[in-house]
């Protein structure tokens, strides 16, 4: 049964984690060898943790050219090519994540750096690298897993929470003038565009369901808090 359950949820995590293509058309990247002999070392949770983490960083990488879009600004600090292009950059060179740009910053140290307003730097850049590795940290470090891997289901819950702070910030902070310092979400009597919050609601969603579902398979018990979003504070990960 529980090897009945475990496909039920890698089912429902692609399923949810199922996004319009984020570079050139091509789709989310798949497991390379789904028949490979590394996969005879992993546990039915080990393969959900790949998906998880693989699907929220395609999460990541589309949110990332979504932004630039509708803040060419910030792309011109970091780029004079297109945004496409900077992104496939960004996340293919699978480097330590540290850019001087952003003051070789990550976690929740970037992503308060990019909604700052004396900040000067790539703001979108910043933004992504902070969720990314925040996200890579909840995980172990690591990006792909084994049976003798570990992972903190309370992690990934507070990972999920911080993600609904950093939405709140990236929806409401403002410079000296009032203006949003990176524009998402838009509604107005002309256009309505809710992508951004969809997509971090699916990944929020993604990692709800792993954190409760190891909880679940390792018995322990996850400590929920609830945080009033003006005056949250990012969760130790």
């Amino acid at each position: 049964m529980r090897n009945y359950a475990a496909l039920f949820l890698l089912m429902t995590l692609s399923a949810c984690a199922a996004t319009a293509p984020a570079n050139g058309g091509k789709s989310v990247p798949q497991e390379k060898d789904r028949n490979s002999l590394s996969q005879l070392v992993k546990t039915d949770m080990d393969r959900l943790a790949d998906v998880e983490l693989r699907e929220n960083t395609a999460s990541l990488r589309l949110l990332m050219l979504k932004l630039y879009k509708r803040n060419p600004r910030e792309l011109r600090k970091s780029s004079t090519g297109e945004a496409e292009e900077w992104v496939g950059q960004v996340f293919d060179q699978r480097a330590d994540w540290r850019f001087k740009d952003i003051n070789e910053l990550q976690g929740t140290d970037a992503i308060h750096q990019a909604l700052r307003a004396d900040f000067t730097g790539d703001r979108v850049l910043s933004l992504i690298v902070g969720l990314q590795t925040m996200l890579v940290k909840a995980h172990g470090g690591k990006s792909e897993f084994y049976f003798t891997d570990s992972i903190d289901p309370q992690s990934l819950y507070n990972v999920a929470r911080n993600l609904e702070i950093a939405v709140w910030k990236l929806s409401n902070a403002r410079d000296d003038y009032g203006q949003l310092l990176l524009l998402s979400n838009e509604i107005s009597d002309s256009d309505r565009n809710l992508s951004f919050e969809r997509e971090f609601g699916k990944m929020i969603g993604r990692l709800d369901l792993y954190a409760v579902t190891l909880a679940e398979k390792s018995e322990r018990t996850l400590t929920r808090v609830v945080q009033t979003m003006a005056t949250a504070l990012f969760l130790p990960f």
